[in-house]
């Protein structure tokens, strides 16, 4: 009886039960569950780039090689007779010096402009975020909005520039800032670096502020002058902000419309007439949207190719 009383009280252990093992995934299903993953996070980009980017771009190069108008659709091939026509035309030289013109003139100027504000409002001194606000407020105001302000500003009967300068006895007559050629460009000219040097003073400021302090204390300890620091080690850092800047102010004024449009319509005697003011004539005034697309290839070609050149600059800058 004590023998089975003690077998009753005795514990049982019991094995546990077996696990199997769980399948191993292989670096190629792994591999390819990744790769889903990476095609399904980029597949909204490339169905919005093929709709609005590459879809229509096929489509101005399929109009640039047809005679294509504006309201009787496509009537065949005729390539190169847009190209020719394009070249051939009156205003296509003087727009594409005009342009090249322009574009010197506003990049040298903005991107001059612009690396001085970034130096003055870098340090954190008392108001230098108040100036760093009023020199990027101009910005803010869109392109259109801001070229019919000028617009009024430069009127030599309702704007209040010419009214001020005879105030002051500085003209005997109502100035025309528009006029001349040369007005119009230097106005226009004035209106692009008011609005845009504050957009590149910030590039080029967070440019500035990522380059380590310790460089420029280092520097001063070895005796360095402040134009000696500027150009061996500022301009070397800030490189990339200053590539970024070129980049977006060759293309914008590449692409100069709206503030010709409002400010100037091409005038006087379209000598104030840019390329994309031509596309745009071609295409809505003389509805020829063949010529129009030949352009546009174009300038796009002539894009491609600069940005490449940038490209392989800022690279063997890098390298050397």
């Amino acid at each position: 009886m004590q023998v089975k009383a003690a077998d009753r009280t005795a514990p049982t252990h019991r094995s546990p039960p077996e696990r199997r093992p769980r399948p191993r995934r292989t670096p190629t299903r792994r591999w390819t569950s990744r790769k889903a993953q990476g095609l399904a996070y980029a597949a909204p980009t490339a169905v919005f780039v093929t709709v609005f980017f590459l879809l229509p771009l096929l489509l101005v190069g399929q109009m640039s090689l047809s005679d294509w108008p504006l309201l009787a659709g496509d009537r065949g091939v005729n390539a190169p007779e847009n190209y020719t026509d394009a070249a051939d035309s009156t205003l296509f030289w003087p727009a594409v010096r005009f342009t090249f013109l322009y574009t010197v003139i506003v990049t040298v100027v903005l991107l001059v402009l612009a690396l001085l504000l970034a130096l003055l409002v870098q340090e954190f001194r008392p108001g230098a975020g108040f100036f760093r606000t009023v020199y990027f407020l101009p910005s803010a105001l869109g392109l259109a909005s801001a070229s019919l302000l000028f617009w009024g500003l430069y009127s030599p009967t309702t704007g209040p520039l010419s009214s001020i300068l005879e105030g002051l006895g500085l003209v005997d007559d109502p100035v025309s800032f528009l006029g001349t050629s040369t007005s119009a460009l230097l106005s226009t000219v004035f209106l692009i670096v008011w609005k845009f040097a504050g957009f590149y003073m910030l590039i080029l400021l967070v440019g500035l502020q990522r380059i380590p302090h310790e460089v420029y204390e280092a520097a001063r300890m070895d005796g360095a002058s402040r134009g000696q620091i500027f150009r061996s080690i500022t301009l070397p850092l800030l490189r990339p902000s200053l590539a970024l800047c070129l980049l977006l102010c060759v293309t914008g004024s590449l692409l100069a419309f709206d503030q010709f449009f409002i400010l100037t319509k091409g005038g006087p005697d379209n000598t104030t007439v840019t390329v994309v003011q031509l596309i745009y004539r071609e295409a809505f005034q003389r509805l020829d949207l063949g010529t129009a697309a030949a352009l546009s290839i174009m300038v796009l070609a002539v894009l491609l190719l600069l940005n490449v050149l940038q490209f392989r600059g800022l690279r063997r800058a890098d390298e050397s």
